[in-house]
């Protein structure tokens, strides 16, 4: 069903790079890179490199026979060298006998897979840029739109929703940073021959890999991987993270979209949003994928962390359950990275809405405000008192807060008029959030 929910979960670009072609693709991509550099050091003839690197052409595969022979190999590479060996003999039966030299099954998909995770990174990548300018500029014009806290899932006390915004776009700037780390540290070559100490190239394993790192742009690790799944996990973690910030993001504002709040919403689209049988509702069908999402990612997450525990030089089952699962992260996140940059797009804030709200509970969200006037004067424990039963009868009488304090006479000894609007003023009670917002967008 995956074509069904592919704009909605996922992202296209990412998925056409994890297709079953394109996986082909990367495999026959380090044969023909393993040939050359293997002549290059005179471990195969140059005229049956060129052979092999001729063949190495996804149209030339028999795709479907290879589907049905991997469950007879165990993976895909065991028969498309079987393939891949038969067309080189066909042209040049001598050269044949290069074709794989001294690789191993796993050399051909960890670097396989490493070359479409870089792929897909990148493509991440640039959508999680075009977010943060989004995000960047819904701070720059919402710095001062005041609007209520939550803390519990309760009014607590004012801030700005560029407040709110800065700090998603915080932590998005965080996964950005380690997403660079990611592709420029971590996009590495395997190739170790059969227990990872390429016994099979002659002495000249390490030159063939530093010339085949310099083909596909990979490092070349200090040592063979076989065993050592922390990288692909480290990828995985690190998308995991990208994942639950994005996710923050699209559960505040499922929550902002609800009637009773009202305060955001996301950009207005013929067609998107309505219901199949209450044709009034406007649903944040962006945010509710992303929330999908986040709700899958950390169980895959969780399997690539099993996997790292994989028993000797390769294991049985750890090393194969990373196939799907490090894909479908990727192609989940990158769904998830797509919907956050267009759903920010635009992103329509009720600033009318956010004051009404405000005001919601009377003036109870200024209580700590008026405990902090009222300390110097009273003590701290006096003024708590204070300030609780007047917090308690303002519930009662259903009576703003400022109205209580202003018919309480043993308050109003240490209060002026000007004070008292001071302590019930939303704009003077958003703490230094100017001065975090300005930290923050130092860093985009």
């Amino acid at each position: 069903m995956q074509r069904l929910y592919e704009r909605l979960f996922y992202s296209t670009s990412v998925n056409e790079i994890f297709s079953d072609e394109a996986f082909i693709s990367k495999m026959l991509a380090f044969e023909a890179s393993l040939a050359k550099a293997q002549a290059e050091h005179g471990l195969v003839p140059p005229k049956a490199a060129r052979k092999i690197e001729a063949c190495c052409k996804i149209e030339k595969i028999k795709l479907e026979s290879l589907i049905t022979q991997v469950a007879l190999g165990g993976n895909a590479t065991i028969p498309l060298i079987k393939q891949l060996t038969q067309l080189v003999s066909d042209q040049d039966p001598d050269a044949a006998k290069y074709v794989h030299l001294g690789a191993t099954s796993q050399d051909v998909i960890d670097t396989a897979m490493m070359l479409q995770v870089r792929d897909a990174l990148k493509l991440i990548n640039s959508e999680l840029n075009q977010l943060i300018v989004h995000l960047a500029e819904l701070v720059r014009k919402h710095q001062h739109t005041v609007m209520i806290g939550r803390t519990l899932g309760q009014h607590a006390r004012p801030i700005t929703f560029g407040f709110k915004v800065a700090r998603w776009l915080d932590s998005l700037l965080r996964s950005r940073t380690q997403l660079n780390d990611l592709l420029q540290q971590h996009m590495v070559l395997q190739l170790g021959g059969a227990v990872g100490t390429l016994s099979g190239m002659d002495k000249k394993g390490l030159k063939v890999a530093d010339s085949m790192g310099k083909l596909l742009e990979l490092k070349v690790p200090p040592v063979s991987w076989h065993g050592q799944r922390d990288r692909f996990a480290v990828i995985a973690t690190t998308l995991g993270i990208l994942q639950g910030n994005i996710g923050k993001l699209a559960e505040d504002i499922i929550l902002l979209m609800q009637t009773e709040i009202s305060e955001v919403f996301e950009p207005a689209v013929d067609g998107k949003g309505g219901s199949s049988s209450m044709p009034h509702k406007r649903n944040p069908v962006g945010s509710i994928a992303i929330s999908a999402n986040s709700k899958r990612i950390p169980g895959l997450v969780s399997t690539m962390l099993l996997c790292m525990s994989g028993e000797q030089e390769r294991s049985t089952g750890s090393w194969h359950a990373e196939w799907e699962t490090l894909t479908t992260i990727i192609k989940l996140v990158a769904g998830s990275t797509s919907q956050a940059m267009m759903l920010t797009n635009g992103l329509e804030v009720d600033a009318a809405r956010m004051t009404h709200n405000l005001e919601l509970t009377k003036g109870l969200i200024y209580a700590e405000n008026l405990n902090v006037a009222l300390t110097p004067h009273l003590g701290k424990a006096d003024a708590g008192k204070l300030v609780d039963k007047a917090c308690k009868l303002s519930r009662q009488r259903d009576m703003h807060l400022k109205t209580v304090i202003e018919q309480d006479t043993e308050a109003m000894k240490h209060l002026s008029k000007k004070k008292l609007n001071e302590i019930f003023s939303a704009e003077d009670s958003t703490g230094m959030v100017d001065e975090f917002i300005k930290k923050v967008m130092k860093l985009v």
